[in-house]
């Protein structure tokens, strides 16, 4: 059975609807009027131990209110649940002792006394073994960075060392399941590489499975090999994140630089379909094309026809064109695969 299992997981809400001003409020009083909104359509899911997955979708598309009912917050409308053999919303305690979680901006860090007492709590809380906490923290620490930091408190910390020290509290434990939404938001480029290395070497040593949510494409690339994508409350796709570049990122781009002017060839390659230049200069100047309809080989040959090509590269799809294709309703993915 998988680690992760939900079978027609639905989740509603019971809105109130009222007119402005005391007349309305009055109204409502007396005549009630509510609309129910579905957050999340019946979805089927199961992840299995170790995997790593980017749960992802655009702002209300009902990604934290899935991750909250996988995590015992929420109580699901419909479906069932099972994590780790485990219903989340009826057995809270069972199911947090066995979870770890980072909510982007809020802490699990207790404010005002210093982050290594905030873990020392968290031990109790946990009931850790006192060797099990010793070999974590001082991993934690070396991994994370956390010695410059780790007697403070946690009001005094920087963003990227709360974040790294949130991440630590989340996984003191040694839970088989770990919840990340957002955990790089608002860093820097090192304090993103420190969590990222960090995340992928307790995955790979303890097969601790990670369900991730984020904005931040360069987490999904570096961490996740699968890719779950939500829109309006319903999964529209499941798969590896290779195989989303492969078959929806259709474009690709070729960079050259040539020894000469090439009028021609950009007069040719205006009037071509599926294929769009832009011109640095005169010798500088990229090929975007559809890679269904054109090959590589087939771009430099045209290119190569008309004069010497001193250099080229290649960038290939790019999962962020397709995320952002999909945010903006610009691509079906259900009726891409079909």
């Amino acid at each position: 059975m998988s680690i992760i299992e939900a079978r027609g997981l639905t989740k509603s809400f019971v809105q109130a609807v009222k007119e402005p001003g005391l007349k309305g409020a009055l109204k409502h009083l007396i005549v009630p009027k509510n609309i129910t909104k579905v957050a999340v359509h019946p979805l089927d899911l199961s992840i299995e131990t170790g995997e790593t997955v980017a749960y992802v979708g655009p702002n209300g598309a009902g990604k934290s209110t899935t991750i909250k009912m996988l995590s015992g917050i929420l109580k699901p409308s419909g479906g069932s649940i099972s994590v780790n053999g485990i219903n989340p919303y009826k057995k809270r305690m069972e199911n947090a002792a066995q979870i770890g979680a980072v909510f982007g901006q809020r802490t699990q860090l207790w404010w005002n006394i210093p982050i290594v007492e905030s873990f020392s709590l968290l031990k109790d809380i946990y009931e850790i073994p006192d060797h099990v906490y010793r070999n974590n923290l001082e991993q934690f620490i070396e991994l994370l960075g956390m010695n410059e930091f780790i007697h403070l408190s946690a009001r005094k910390l920087s963003l990227g060392q709360r974040m790294r020290a949130d991440l630590a509290a989340a996984l003191l434990h040694n839970p088989p399941i770990v919840y990340l939404d957002e955990p790089t938001i608002g860093l820097d480029v090192s304090v993103k590489q420190k969590i990222r290395e960090f995340i992928k070497k307790i995955n790979q040593e303890q097969q601790t499975t990670v369900m991730l949510t984020t904005h931040d494409l360069g987490d999904i690339e570096d961490l996740c090999k699968r890719l779950i994508i939500i829109d309006h409350g319903m999964i529209i796709y499941d798969g590896s994140l290779s195989e989303v570049k492969s078959r929806f990122a259709r474009s690709r781009v070729i960079f050259f630089q040539v020894g000469s002017p090439m009028p021609e060839l950009f007069a040719e390659l205006d009037r071509t379909p599926g294929i769009r230049l832009t011109l640095q200069n005169e010798q500088e100047f990229s090929v975007a094309f559809d890679r269904y309809e054109y090959t590589a080989s087939d771009v430099v040959s045209r290119v190569m026809r008309h004069g010497e090509v001193i250099d080229f590269r290649m960038e290939d799809a790019n999962i962020e064109q397709v995320i952002k294709a999909v945010y903006d309703g610009n691509l079906d993915l259900n009726q891409q695969a079909q």
